[in-house]
């Protein structure tokens, strides 16, 4: 390996390093909330047509 090659690999890995750093960050910040899962929602069906929709071709 050249020298240029090693500082590319040693670049590459410092750029890895900080975008796992970050995304590790982001992810810590967003599971501190909680996950409201046992919440009931207040939509329990589906409401309007209950027909399937009919298409038609114009004619003339």
């Amino acid at each position: 390996m050249s020298d240029d090659e090693k500082t590319a690999d040693a670049a590459s890995d410092d750029m890895k390093r900080k975008f796992r750093e970050a995304l590790e960050k982001k992810n810590s910040r967003s599971r501190q909330g909680e996950a409201h899962l046992d919440g009931d929602s207040s939509v329990h069906g589906t409401h309007g047509a209950v027909t399937k929709r009919e298409f038609r071709r114009k004619s003339g």
